[in-house]
């Protein structure tokens, strides 16, 4: 485990941060990629070549941010985790590397970016000079303007779902018929199909649809 004192402010000058005191952040694996909630803590992974430096910056529900470099790197990929992080966390990364436009080089830490592989988003984008990698007066220049008040966050999921009294029903392979069908095709036109249903998912769930598959034999679609 390495343990990172946050400072008072964040990587970039005039951020301040809203949590002081000790982070504890595990080394966490390279995958999956993205956030992964585990049900004790949040696993981060994100890939960046050019980065030299990644930070990880969560934000509390009045948008103050509290920024840790993610420790380790792992073919490219940069990942750490940290415990007692869950499912609704608001968060972005920040890159630090090389700023070289010219060679296709846009490492900037003063814009929070998104998690390329995260499965929530929140808010929007707030059309501010911020949130562009130039200044308006410069279009050569390196906009170093904070850009997180102005962009979305994404936020960490919760990946279970409550299946309540359902179970798989572990047929055994020799006795499985897989059927593949198209969700429209097989109930669009079909009579005793509920008409609002035909052609969805509802409609290929339809106890019309089941027990047709039932009467050829289908265990699976």
């Amino acid at each position: 485990m390495t343990l990172f004192r946050q400072s008072e402010w964040c990587a970039i000058a005039g951020i301040r941060i809203a949590v002081l005191g000790i982070v504890r952040l595990w080394p966490g694996a390279p995958y999956p990629l993205g956030a992964t909630y585990d049900g004790a803590g949040t696993n981060f992974s994100v890939f960046s070549e050019p980065a030299e430096r990644v930070e990880l910056c969560l934000f509390d529900e009045s948008g103050a941010q509290s920024c840790v470099d993610l420790p380790e790197m792992t073919g490219y990929i940069w990942h750490g985790y940290l415990p007692n992080v869950g499912p609704g966390q608001r968060y972005g990364y920040r890159v630090h590397g090389a700023w070289d436009p010219s060679s296709g080089l846009r490492c900037n830490p003063s814009k929070l970016l998104l998690d390329p592989y995260g499965k929530a988003v929140d808010g929007g984008v707030t059309w501010n000079e911020a949130v562009f990698p130039y200044y308006f007066n410069d279009e050569n220049s390196k906009n170093e303007i904070d850009s997180a008040p102005f962009v979305p966050k994404s936020v960490v999921i919760n990946p279970w779902f409550d299946w309540g009294h359902d179970r798989p029903p572990r047929r055994p392979w020799h006795e499985t018929v897989i059927y593949e069908t198209h969700v429209k095709g097989i109930s669009r036109r079909h009579p005793q199909v509920p008409e609002g249903q035909r052609g969805t998912y509802a409609g290929l769930s339809s106890s019309a649809i089941v027990r047709h598959l039932k009467t050829l034999g289908i265990t699976a679609v």
